[in-house]
């Protein structure tokens, strides 16, 4: 979710934000409906939330259905829980990360609310915090970075975050706010202890965003609902679709080439050279868009000329009145948040963050067909009848890998997909207090390292270095298509 919303106008925005509480510092945020519509009071809570110390564990495997006698497993053991405290953090959000080609050297990249912290789980039951980069000056004592995403192309890693002094806003009209930060990963290579995180540039057109989406094949990076003055694509002077740079001559300085859409707010977005199964298509670039209300896929292989190939619904429901005691009045009673193209580019998973607040229903993945890109299908809404809430999720040979809020990671195997149903290879849970119908608990993960390891983070719990021994029923899951074209 965001603190702003296109759809209701840039009215409706500043109305909005003008509701939140004060959030006079990174660590005081006290009393406030500043997180998904639960209070964040800038202290960690030990236990936490979701019942875990405070304390770090190191080297648990899951036996007899439980790792370290605290968190629920299947499948998955726990390398290392990094808690917030050991990370020098209150608060943490989304994760991806980097593995050095000249070293194999694994860095998992996490936001936390003082910034984001780079943390070495080469040796995942040994883990080192390498250091942290705050959140720019001009808004680390005003809004602390409580969405924040990370994604790397080559040695460079870029972070977004929706943090912005919306008090200079308010007062005289100039909105600023953290930029997209850019951090050349190769200060870290052989690096063994904790430094001080040098930033190499920062895109400050670019005053907030909610997500990034990099496809690495071309190098383009799209900075998913953005604030950027003077275009016709990001708010507060248009729809708050992404921000598109080309990063292939010079990563840290990346070149703006335009927008993604001048109609819709993208709130998440994954974009891939196409090979899948519509012919048309192949070779071309493909974005699907998650747009808070629908779901649209691109065609964006000419920058200067974006084709929409489809706006998709999948839910009958209206939305909230202006007058409902439900989150965002005004807005949908549900929320198109995020999803993941399988390895074939067959099917598309889709999250709805809001649904099972909203609507009522039990955690569910709606199944996309792509056979026919012009007229994608919804296969089905699975549910394996989970109380939690559906976050990110992402795939890798042939498994779905989900960030369930209160349930923790899941792990699904996909190879029947096309029958609209998913299996459950694998769980950790890193809230293990319950799985309740709120916010809490898993936020990201980042499967892509290749070797089993999963990074997860646990929004008052911390970082969690996994071991995944899932494997999916199918074997012929990845049909040729690169680990690195998938991220």
């Amino acid at each position: 979710m965001r603190l702003s919303r296109s759809i209701v106008g840039v009215l409706a925005i500043m109305a909005l934000l003008a509701t939140l509480p004060s959030l006079a510092g990174a660590h005081d945020t006290s009393g406030g409906d500043a997180l998904k519509g639960r209070a964040y009071d800038g202290h960690v809570q030990d236990p936490s939330p979701g019942g875990v110390p405070m304390d770090p564990v190191r080297d648990a495997r899951c036996t007899g259905g439980m790792a370290a006698d605290l968190f629920p497993c299947h499948k998955v053991d726990l390398d290392a829980f990094m808690p917030l405290t050991e990370l020098g953090a209150t608060f943490i959000n989304d994760v991806w990360g980097w593995t050095d080609s000249e070293t194999g050297q694994q860095i998992a990249i996490a936001g936390v609310i003082e910034g984001t912290v780079f943390v070495d789980v080469t040796d995942g039951t040994n883990p080192v915090v390498l250091g942290l980069l705050p959140a720019p000056p001009e808004i680390a004592d005003d809004f602390g970075n409580l969405w924040g995403d990370i994604r790397v192309f080559e040695n460079t890693a870029y972070i977004g975050s929706e943090a912005a002094d919306f008090d200079a806003f308010f007062e005289a009209g100039q909105l600023s706010g953290f930029g997209v930060q850019i951090v050349d990963l190769e200060q870290f290579r052989g690096v063994t202890a904790e430094i001080e995180v040098v930033e190499a540039n920062r895109l400050t057109e670019i005053t907030q965003s909610h997500n990034l989406s990099l496809n690495e094949e071309t190098g383009r990076l799209y900075v998913v609902g953005s604030f950027l003055n003077g275009t016709d694509c990001a708010n507060p002077v248009g729809s708050g679709g992404a921000a598109v740079y080309d990063l292939n001559a010079d990563p840290i300085n990346p070149e703006f080439i335009g927008c993604l859409d001048g109609e819709q707010y993208n709130h998440d977005l994954q974009c891939v050279i196409y090979d899948g199964p519509d012919a048309e298509f192949q070779g071309r670039e493909i974005c699907i868009g998650s747009n808070e209300a629908v779901m649209r896929i691109y065609d964006a292989t000419d920058i200067d000329d974006v084709q929409v190939l489809g706006t998709l619904t999948y839910l009958d429901v209206g939305f909230n009145d202006d007058t409902s005691d439900g989150l965002f009045p005004g807005a949908p009673a549900y929320y198109t948040h995020q999803g993941w193209l399988s390895e074939d580019h067959s099917f598309f998973y889709l999250g709805d963050e809001l649904d099972e607040v909203q609507q009522g229903i039990t955690r569910t993945t709606y199944i996309w067909d792509l056979t026919d890109l012009d007229d994608a299908q919804l296969v089905s809404s699975f549910t394996d009848g989970s109380t939690s809430i559906d976050h990110n999720m992402f795939v890798l040979e042939g498994l779905l890998y989900q960030a369930n809020y209160s349930a923790g990671l899941t792990i699904y195997d996909a190879w029947k997909s096309d029958k609209g149903r998913l299996t459950e290879r694998g769980y950790f849970d890193t809230f293990p207090l319950d799985d309740r119908t709120d916010f809490f608990g898993a936020w990201g993960n980042y499967p892509f390292f290749g070797d089993g390891k999963v990074i997860v983070t646990s929004s008052d719990e911390g970082l969690f270095i996994l071991n995944s021994r899932a494997k999916s029923s199918n074997n012929d899951f990845a049909k040729g298509v690169s680990k690195k074209k998938m991220r």
